[in-house]
């Protein structure tokens, strides 16, 4: 399979279309597709999702997808690397938060982030004007402004993503709902238990395992735990924390603990893993 690469930190890609014109293909980089108009069908992950007018997608450096387009589409893709992650959280901790919580999650079972005309309308003005300013990349305000546009528009999504908007949440019958409680409460390990989330949705332990593997294709604790590891892999990569505040942000009960678990998942221990991704930027 096919994987692209982008040689800067952050682009704009704006064009229409009436046929795609690329196979199924992963990335190196980070793509918020945002459809400004037409209709067809994305295929991300193998799963199909019917987009039209206003539906922004999202996919991350292990997705792979393509479109079927049935009507003339205009797509824009803002595209970005990690290089462009690690310069924009620097500020602040509730900022990378949010960043994580956004794309450094399991794309599976995910159609267009937004559903409420409000919120497309809020993103699209916002990528109005972003795109207006990405034709003045001489001004010394630039990084400035595209650097707040960007966080705006990325906290509209993690909000609707996580169902912090005035949307009706999933009822508790669906998986996006167990995949939106997990994605809420990554850092408080005693809340994701099987048998805490079987009672949290009116499922026996054992069926909740069964129900979620059957719509995501992936055992429950499987997906709980690569989804808190691929957060520490980020915090380790791009942030100063150390290891004890680290285990103490998502729960593990010391940094023996962590240490261990960690070595067990990726066979390389923290340190190691830290020292060999700073080695290869």
């Amino acid at each position: 399979m096919k994987r692209y690469i982008i040689h800067t930190a952050f682009n704009i890609y704006h064009f229409e279309a009436t046929q795609w014109e690329h196979s199924v293909h992963k990335h190196t980089y980070f793509e918020i597709i945002f459809i400004l108009k037409g209709q067809g069908q994305h295929n991300l992950n193998g799963n199909s999702y019917d987009y039209s007018e206003g539906d922004v997608f999202l996919v991350g450096p292990e997705d792979f997808h393509d479109f079927e387009i049935a009507t003339l589409t205009e797509f824009c893709f803002i595209r970005f690397n990690e290089s462009f992650l690690k310069h924009s959280t620097q500020e602040g901790n509730t900022w990378q938060k949010i960043v994580d919580s956004l794309l450094y999650t399991s794309s599976q079972s995910r159609g267009s982030i937004v559903h409420e005309l409000s919120e497309k309308q809020k993103l699209h003005h916002l990528l109005h004007v972003l795109e207006s300013e990405y034709q003045r990349p001489e001004s010394q305000y630039f990084e400035i402004i595209r650097d707040n546009l960007m966080r705006s528009i990325m906290v509209i999504l993690a909000r609707n993503l996580l169902g912090q908007s005035a949307a009706p949440i999933a009822t508790n019958d669906s998986v996006e709902a167990i995949l939106r409680y997990i994605k809420q409460h990554i850092y408080e390990p005693s809340l994701l238990t099987i048998e805490h989330l079987a009672e949290v949705f009116h499922y026996s332990p054992a069926y909740i395992s069964i129900f979620f593997k059957r719509h995501t294709g992936e055992p429950l604790k499987q997906y709980i735990t690569k989804l808190k590891m691929s957060l520490i892999e980020a915090r380790l990569q791009y942030s100063q924390h150390s290891l004890t505040e680290i285990a103490d942000e998502f729960g593990f009960t010391d940094e023996s603990h962590f240490c261990k678990q960690f070595r067990k998942y990726t066979g390389k221990t923290p340190t190691a893993f830290r020292k060999k991704r700073t080695n290869s930027t």
